[in-house]
């Protein structure tokens, strides 16, 4: 198959996921096409099948924000004519659905391009509930010939809050390449990370709100009280700051290490013993499922699809949002006991290869693809 795929280009598990889908996908034998305004940051160096077609923008007085639906329209248009594509894959319902489906008409007399889209998140629980986006993010989805949803909450949200035929949408799961994400990475950077053999605990994350980057500095607090431990922060945005401040308001002093956004994360992950997100609300959640492939148990809440990617007492434990005191006492049984954390190590990598794995989840975008070719 020839196909198109158009994602957030930039830092992000959607992102991440739709590049980690095309290379693999490309590994399988068919021909990828990558439509973005930016080349997307996991596609690095030469791959064979797969090529990239950047949007082009032009900034003109008359616009006062670029219509980037409609360049972005121009160029699925340009690329599917060119290269002769079967599929148009989109990530996110808006604008990317939209735009395909400007694309698919303008192609209309001469032949019948397919569109899937992936909802992903936010498309559905936030931004697409806005009144200003609402309608169209429902035609877009209803427009396409083919649905997935990153997990079992996310399909369930898209139903309620945008009245989807619930048998439109396949559940198909995140995934992460195990052979990257793994715990044996050389070079390890334990001992820069945690130069007096401290336990590591990580977070890694945008920073935004809903990640409440300031409970995992209060739960490592907590943690610390009782082990020898150090937090390293992964990422950028608008709470870093806040959990900065708080981190020193605790005393906890280079016990936080703060390392911004960083574009090897697998290397960093592999050193972790313990990994937390207490987050507010997770469509799937990439950053666990990327520790688990790396051997971290993870300490999340008990929040959107969080249970559909961590075994509670197996891989890691869910907790309520905001339950700072038992998200810490279940820190401290992982990392004071070795023997156990090594347990739920195990069986974090195991329950990521054999749920979550490329050879798991790639297929299920495939046999999309053909139902939706084969008009079924």
């Amino acid at each position: 198959m020839k196909i198109g795929i158009t994602c957030y280009p930039t830092y992000g598990g959607s992102g991440a996921v739709a590049t980690e889908l095309g290379l693999a996908l490309a590994q399988r034998g068919h021909e990828v096409h990558f439509v973005t305004y930016a080349q997307p940051f996991r596609l690095v160096g030469l791959h064979e099948r797969v090529f990239y077609h950047e949007v082009e923008m032009e900034d003109y007085p008359l616009f006062e924000h670029p219509p980037y639906s409609l360049a972005l329209a121009v160029a699925l248009h340009d690329a599917a004519r060119r290269e002769e594509l079967d599929v148009l894959h989109m990530h996110y319902a808006i604008p990317h659905a939209a735009s395909a489906y400007l694309a698919k008409q303008m192609l209309e007399a001469e032949r019948d391009i397919k569109i899937v889209t992936t909802l992903h998140g936010t498309d559905i629980t936030l931004v697409g509930l806005h009144p200003s986006f609402r309608a169209i993010t429902r035609f877009s989805i209803l427009q396409s010939d083919g649905l997935s949803a990153v997990s079992q909450f996310l399909k369930d949200e898209t139903v309620r809050s945008f009245s989807v035929p619930e048998d439109r949408i396949d559940v198909i799961p995140n995934f992460v390449d195990t052979e990257v994400w793994r715990r044996d990475r050389e070079p390890c950077h334990r001992s820069k990370l945690a130069p007096e053999g401290q336990k590591i605990v990580m977070h890694v994350s945008n920073f935004r709100p809903v990640k409440r980057v300031l409970d995992v500095v209060e739960v490592f607090a907590k943690i610390r009280e009782k082990v020898k431990a150090r937090l390293v922060l992964v990422g950028e945005g608008p709470d870093r700051p806040r959990a900065l401040s708080r981190a020193a308001d605790l005393g906890l002093g280079d016990d936080v290490l703060f390392l911004g956004r960083h574009g090897s994360v697998e290397e960093l992950l592999s050193c972790a013993d313990l990994f937390l997100l207490p987050s507010s609300s997770e469509s799937f959640g990439l950053a666990a499922l990327e520790a688990m492939a790396c051997g971290a148990p993870v300490v999340a809440s008990n929040a959107g699809g969080l249970p559909e990617v961590i075994e509670d007492g197996v891989s890691g434990y869910l907790f309520p949002v905001g339950a700072i005191d038992e998200m810490a006492a279940a820190g401290v049984r992982i990392l004071s006991d070795d023997a156990f954390r090594k347990q739920m190590s195990l069986a974090a990598r195991r329950l990521a290869v054999e749920r979550f794995s490329a050879d798991a989840i790639v297929p299920m975008y495939e046999a999309l693809y053909e139902r939706v070719l084969a008009g079924k």
